[in-house]
């Protein structure tokens, strides 16, 4: 649109809508793109993951066609974000510093508890009462 466009359009809106409601109405329709646009980046974001997805899923189905052997270095890469992608899902709560420390297992992370041997308790039944 041209600069006279938007000049005539903002003289109908002040004429229709008045001085009074015209400021809401703008923060609406500013509002209104605003959302259009979050929602136009979302759906490009989604689609670029499952083209990335696609990718990988087709790299892997080459290699496998392969058999694993003589790979092309994408499809080295495609296995290793796979192996990577398996790992983050059956631990999704590790450190992703990119350290390559032993990740410890909370069983391996608790010490064992001391044993605890039981004194036998003895009662005399004489004294208690029922």
């Amino acid at each position: 649109m041209s600069f006279w466009e938007l000049v005539i359009i903002a003289v109908v809106a002040l004429l229709v809508l008045g001085p009074e409601r015209l400021p809401g109405a703008i923060r609406s329709v500013s509002g209104f793109v605003r959302s259009v646009k979050q929602f136009g980046q979302q759906m490009q974001a989604e689609l670029n993951d499952e083209l990335r997805v696609q990718e990988l899923h087709d790299k892997l189905k080459q290699a496998e066609e392969k058999g694993l052997l003589n790979l092309t270095t994408e499809e080295m890469q495609a296995m290793s974000e796979l192996r990577q992608a398996a790992a983050d899902v059956t631990n999704p709560y590790a450190k992703s510093s990119g350290t390559t420390e032993p990740q410890t297992s909370a069983a391996e992370a608790v010490p064992p508890l001391p044993s605890v041997t039981a004194d036998p308790v003895v009662t005399d039944d004489k004294n208690h009462k029922s």
